[in-house]
């Protein structure tokens, strides 16, 4: 068993969160239960890409319980957590390549080492590991069935290889599930992102400002919990119907340029880059909190507030303070990385319990598909939607009407007028 961690004598503290978490997803755990018996992935190899995060732990279980064989890489170079890798190393004999704080080098090469296993199925979070692999499918890619997708970001890279035609498998767009983006997104990070934020700076939320740019699903989750700390909450947008719907849901709607001088935090949301630049730092009140919620740490252009700056100093572990020239002060929390992941623990167990039972059954879906399904971008079946949700519904012992066989026949026909 391959393995490059930090400390294999952090398992035991791995193994006590990994327990923790595995408790609190019930229908991941369902499916664990349902398939280890039959292992429907034995002599697979699945190579995984994921955050190395108690919740992931519980998804490379589930994974190497119905059969397969598990190598995974973190997806972030802060967002491994080392005494789960360690945990699943020594207690669960996983090949894991990840620890936090890998140089950029360190972080493609952990990638190499699971393409080295050459994998039948890809789970990736971001696309790092699926774009890496299309530049040696050549090489390592002759086992290759299928792959998955867990976040906006990733799902945004695999539809331009697609689109131009690039697209060297086929994929599953886990993100794209409404079990997926309609709660892990939104709920998920909506939590984790002020969570990261407050753990690393202790900051009180209620009656600041917060601007958070982007309101898909994220940010419309970071801008809810916001204003339930009692903050008042700026939206910028590029998209028309995104900003006509956060002015709806109530919160105030400016440009960049305009919000700048008006927020206490800042949180990017939005998966593209260079969304608060250097021309917008220079406006900001001193002493603002700059931080990110997309997957890639390019939204708040670090090269830019360097190129201001007149010195810098860490205040902590997760915060470095620029004095800019204009002598000002802006805190940038986790290097503009994840701030959920790099300052906090990501997502709640319970919303990634959806998430991951989306990915594990859509690698079965991938098996059982195997041959007929074309290179191209994939969505989640409708039944696998419903089905997760009414799993969670039933451990959440909550019960909802069904349709009567009347009911089912009105919504079917159209005889039935006024």
């Amino acid at each position: 068993m391959e393995h490059r961690i930090k400390d294999i004598s952090l398992s035991d503290k791995g193994k006590k969160k990994i327990d923790w978490a595995e408790s609190h997803m019930p229908v991941l755990l369902s499916l664990k239960k349902k398939y280890e018996e039959s292992k429907p992935l034995k002599g697979l190899v699945v190579g995984g890409c994921l955050h190395v995060t108690k919740e992931t732990a519980v998804l490379t279980k589930t994974l190497a319980a119905a059969g397969a064989t598990v190598a995974w890489s973190g997806c972030n170079p802060l967002s491994t957590n080392d005494d789960i890798a360690a945990s699943l190393v020594k207690d669960e004999g996983l090949s894991v390549f990840a620890s936090r704080g890998v140089s950029n080098k360190e972080y493609y090469d952990d990638i190499y080492s699971v393409l080295k296993f050459n994998p039948d199925i890809t789970i990736d979070d971001g696309a790092d590991l699926t774009i890496e692999f299309h530049k040696t499918l050549d090489k390592y890619g002759k086992n290759i069935i299928g792959g998955t997708e867990e976040t906006t970001t990733g799902v945004q890279r695999l539809k331009a290889l697609e689109t131009n035609s690039k697209l060297g498998y086929p994929i599953v767009a886990v993100n794209d599930a409404e079990t997926k983006h309609d709660f892990d997104n939104v709920y998920g990070t909506g939590q984790s992102a002020l969570d990261g934020i407050i753990r690393a700076t202790n900051v009180l939320l209620s009656g600041k400002t917060v601007v958070v740019a982007g309101y898909g699903h994220v940010g419309r989750g970071i801008a809810s919990r916001a204003r339930g700390h009692g903050a008042s909450v700026v939206i910028t947008e590029i998209d028309p119907i995104n900003a006509l719907k956060a002015r709806m849901d109530g919160f105030i709607v400016k440009p960049m340029e305009a919000a700048a001088s008006m927020g206490d935090i800042f949180i990017t949301s939005t998966g593209c880059k260079d969304v608060i630049t250097g021309i917008h730092v220079e406006k900001m009140k001193d002493g603002v909190l700059l931080a990110n919620a997309g997957h890639f740490n390019v939204e708040i252009s670090i090269d830019d507030i360097k190129g201001i700056a007149q010195d810098s100093k860490m205040i902590n572990e997760n915060v470095e303070q620029f004095l800019l020239k204009n002598n000002t002060k802006v805190n940038l929390i986790g290097e503009g990385r994840l701030v959920n992941l790099v300052a906090a623990e990501g997502h709640p167990s319970e919303v990634m319990d959806m998430s991951f039972a989306n990915q594990f059954l859509s690698v079965l879906h991938i098996l059982k598909n195997k041959g007929n399904l074309e290179n191209k971008i994939y969505k989640i079946d409708r039944d696998q939607d419903l089905f997760i949700a009414s799993l969670k519904l039933e451990s959440m012992g909550i019960d909802i009407d069904k349709l009567s066989e009347s009911q089912n026949k009105y919504l079917n026909d159209y005889g039935e007028g006024t």
